[in-house]
Order: structure tokens, then C-alpha cells, then sequence
């Protein structure tokens, strides 16, 4: 698709939709999964295995401070507006994928992204037509234990999730909440995710 088409190539269906947030999760979503941090240097220096970064700003920083995440989902936009033209520069320059994605959703394409970009052995960027704020939920099951999560906290800063089995457990209780095909998301989150049990 090109960045010029005023609409995505195909309307996604019913099926590329696989889960659709709730209403009555969306306030437990508000709240951090893990501790906000503003300096990007300070957080890297407890990244330690794969980084997956969720959004614009925060991807921005880790290029910025010259760590390139395994897996970026970008959409061009921050707190709902557009972000200004140097981040959009940086986080697209490297676009490997674009995928769409409605909001409030999690879509086929994007299990596919995170999956194929935590396989690749060079960074992977994931242009996002829609929304990509739920990524980071089906990340934080995907990474191996130890790795990390990053994701924007409007206002606040990056909330940086270091995967253990147990906050993996508390993500997976969370997206059983979802409406949808939960069937087949797990089905096929779980053909590249790591063993937790």
C-alpha cells in the first residue's frame, strides 16, 4: 500500500479482526503494567534481550539513543494527533511492514508482525494504519522471558515492562477478557510465542 492512498487497500474483515477490547477493560488498560520512566538512556540501561516498542515517541527515543528496537509499531500519531514531522521522519524510515489495524482492536496482521519481527535478525518497524496502543499486549506473550516491553503512557512517559512468567500470566487472564476469536488469536500468537509453563 502506498503511503499516498487516501484508504487501505482492503477493508479488513470480521476474521482479520481477532479481538476487540471491551469496554468494561478499558480502565484496568489505563493503569501502567509497569514503572513510567522519561530518559530513555536510563530505561535502555535495564533493557538487557529483545526491545519491543509501542508508539511513535517512544520508539523515536530509542533511535534517538541509538537502539533500534527488535520490533517497533508505529502510527504516525501520538495521544490521538498527528505526531510532528521529525518523529514521523525517524520511526517511518525504516518501515519494514504496514498492517492495519482498527482501534480497539488486535488484528491477524499485527500477531503476524510481532511474530515475523521477533524472527528476523534485523530490527523490524511496523507501520500501523489504525491504532496500535493493544500491541503491546500480545508482545509482552510473545518475548522471551526477560525481555522488554515499552510502551507510552499519555502525559506520563514509558512504561517499561520486563517480562516475567508472571506478568505474562496476568496479560494472558486479560486478553481471555476480549471479545472475539480468542480461540484463534491464542492459536496463532502461540505458533512463535516461548513456552511459559
Amino acid at each position: 500500500m502506498s503511503r499516498d492512498d487516501p484508504e487501505p487497500t482492503a477493508e479488513p474483515t470480521d476474521a482479520d479482526q481477532l479481538l476487540v477490547l471491551p469496554d468494561e477493560l478499558r480502565r484496568e488498560l489505563k493503569e501502567p503494567m509497569g514503572p513510567i520512566e522519561t530518559d530513555a538512556a536510563r530505561l535502555l540501561a535495564d533493557v538487557d534481550g529483545p526491545l519491543v516498542a509501542v508508539g511513535d515517541v517512544v520508539t523515536y527515543h530509542f533511535l534517538r539513543a541509538g537502539r533500534p528496537p527488535e520490533v517497533a509499531f508505529v502510527d504516525e500519531r501520538t495521544e490521538r494527533s498527528a505526531v510532528d514531522e521529525e518523529v514521523r521522519e525517524t520511526v517511518t524510515e525504516a518501515t519494514t511492514v504496514e498492517v492495519v489495524n482498527p482501534p480497539t482492536t488486535i488484528s491477524r496482521a499485527v500477531v503476524e508482525a510481532l511474530l515475523e519481527g521477533l524472527a528476523e535478525d534485523e530490527p523490524t518497524t511496523v507501520l500501523v494504519e489504525g491504532e496500535e496502543d493493544l500491541a503491546a499486549l500480545p508482545a509482552i506473550v510473545a518475548v522471551p522471558e526477560g525481555a522488554s516491553v515499552v510502551y507510552g503512557q499519555p502525559g506520563e512517559g514509558m512504561v517499561h515492562v520486563k517480562v516475567t512468567d508472571g506478568n505474562r500470566r496476568d496479560v494472558r487472564a486479560l486478553l481471555d477478557r476480549f471479545e472475539g476469536d480468542v480461540d484463534r488469536f491464542w492459536s496463532l500468537l502461540e505458533e512463535g510465542a516461548p513456552d511459559d509453563e
